[in-house]
């Protein structure tokens, strides 16, 4: 039975798992056998692992699977799993309490995870903080969400989240799932997003991220302000006006024209006004 309070919406239809797992490359008909002891070079977590749904297909490539489920008896149900699949561990935690470096042990990781909706940002914010140690996350998420993970400047969907994404990775919407792939059926439609490592903060060296993220923040502060409204309690107008002058922008532009790599050169002309 799902439990509301958790948002566990599980993946029943054995199609749509099909088309999950053919789309991050763990079906078994597109893998190659497992190498003999398992695959050494990476592992998989996965968050939220249900009863299992996923984690079969993950574990059938014979690399190392961490499955982490917050529901200890789902965790408890899992454990069957682990007489079929010696490279699985099944991690009793919540995610957002989880160390992903220390649970990998030192290997590169790849991330699947069907997430509950209601906390989706904050467990983007959990992993990108371990983000040098993540090839890949391949995660189910409402599919408004889903748009503006992959949104570009311009569009309406595009805001802070986007751009902390695009920082990270690169990110797709690969699939459009329907509500009724899942029991209970989740109120809104749902998309598989993977995101890819590293995104525009390997061009970006000299940016310190930290900084750079809060300055983001306060563009995005009240969206559909100008720039200049944005900051006009943090920096003065005319420096403003010189900065966006100097990289050709209009004085009346808004966070949500401007990509991940103008925000960060309009950083290094304001860098240092960003104050907590």
């Amino acid at each position: 039975m799902a439990r509301q309070r958790l948002g566990q919406h599980f993946l029943a239809d054995e199609g749509w798992r099909e088309e999950i797992a053919r789309a991050i490359r763990v079906s078994r008909e597109s893998i190659a056998p497992p190498p003999r002891g398992g695959d050494a070079g990476f592992a998989w977590v996965e968050i939220g692992a249900g009863h299992g749904e996923m984690t079969e297909h993950l574990a059938a490539t014979g690399a190392q699977v961490f499955a982490i489920e917050v529901d200890a008896l789902l965790a408890a149900g899992l454990q069957r799993l682990t007489k079929r699949f010696p490279n699985l561990q099944v991690v009793s935690a919540d995610i957002l309490q989880s160390d992903i470096g220390k649970i990998a042990a030192g290997k590169r990781v790849r991330v699947y995870g069907n997430l509950p909706y209601y906390i989706t940002s904050p467990i983007l914010h959990h992993l990108f903080a371990s983000a040098g140690l993540i090839d890949e996350i391949h995660i189910v998420i409402q599919q408004e969400v889903a748009l503006r993970l992959a949104a570009q400047p311009g569009t309406r969907d595009y805001g802070y989240l986007s751009v902390l994404t695009q920082y990270f990775s690169r990110s797709e919407l690969v699939l459009e799932i329907p509500r009724v792939a899942f029991r209970p059926p989740p109120e809104v439609g749902s998309a598989l997003v993977t995101l890819r490592f590293p995104g525009q903060r390997a061009r970006l060296p000299e940016i310190p991220e930290a900084p750079f993220l809060d300055f983001v923040k306060l563009c995005f502060a009240q969206k559909r302000k100008t720039l200049l409204n944005n900051w006009k309690a943090r920096a003065n107008p005319e420096t403003v006006r010189k900065a966006l002058s100097s990289l050709k922008l209009r004085a009346d532009v808004r966070a949500e024209q401007l990509s991940v790599a103008e925000l960060a050169a309009l950083f290094q002309h304001l860098g240092g006004f960003v104050r907590s």
